[in-house]
């Protein structure tokens, strides 16, 4: 029997190699707005829910439909930007039609905006493969908080300690940690000594049918 009934993928950085789009794009808006931040320092910033961030940023400064707006201002910017380099990370392809026919049921788990993620679900054609989608809209606590993990496992019935998780940044590993759940960290962000959660069975840089018989063959 497979050990895990299901995969739970973060988005950004993790199905798509996209994260330095996001982080120019904050980079640019936060130093229009009067924080003198640098890149490297912006890409720490890059956590957790758009509004989160800017309240880190400006803790005080804006109300929430301003901070709604520059959402999706920046999100805005974002697509227009990365839209023509829109591809899955390599092998990944493969591996989700080799999960969905081996009967693994699969979602996404993303800090990201509906807007975002429908902007790669739908432009990349993979809706077929995912039979629940957790947003930022959909809770109130953000990454390295679990409740993106677990509400994932909730809507697919499955136990928490049934399902992987991949990820790419150190916190959304801890989320997938507090979750009782392994992970699979892909290096597209960080590298291995980033991360420091026990949690982790493999470091990956893209995926493989390797990888897939690897996973479902572990006992």
């Amino acid at each position: 029997m497979n050990q895990y009934k299901a995969f739970l993928f973060d988005l950004n950085g993790t199905m798509i190699d996209d994260m330095q789009y996001h982080i120019n794009a904050w980079h640019k808006i936060l130093n229009e707005l009067g924080a003198p931040i640098s890149l490297e320092e912006t890409k720490l910033q890059c956590y957790g829910k758009n509004n989160e961030l800017l309240e880190r940023i400006f803790p005080g400064r804006y109300k929430d439909d301003d901070k709604n707006r520059m959402s999706i201002e920046k999100e805005t910017a974002y697509q227009e930007t990365f839209r023509p380099h829109l591809k899955l990370i390599d092998g990944q392809a493969d591996f989700l039609s080799s999960a969905h026919n081996a009967g693994i049921k699969m979602a996404i788990g993303s800090a990201a905006i509906m807007f975002n993620i429908d902007f790669v679900v739908d432009g990349l054609n993979l809706r077929q493969y995912f039979r629940a989608i957790v947003s930022a809209d959909d809770v109130q606590n953000s990454k390295p908080d679990p409740e993106t993990f677990i509400k994932c496992a909730a809507h697919l019935n499955i136990d928490p300690k049934d399902c992987l998780v991949f990820e790419d940044s150190p916190k959304g590993t801890e989320a997938a940690l507090h979750a009782g759940m392994k992970c699979v960290a892909i290096t597209t962000m960080h590298t291995p000594d980033e991360f420091d959660d026990t949690n982790i069975i493999q470091f990956i840089d893209s995926y493989s049918s390797r990888l897939f018989q690897l996973l479902i063959n572990k006992n």
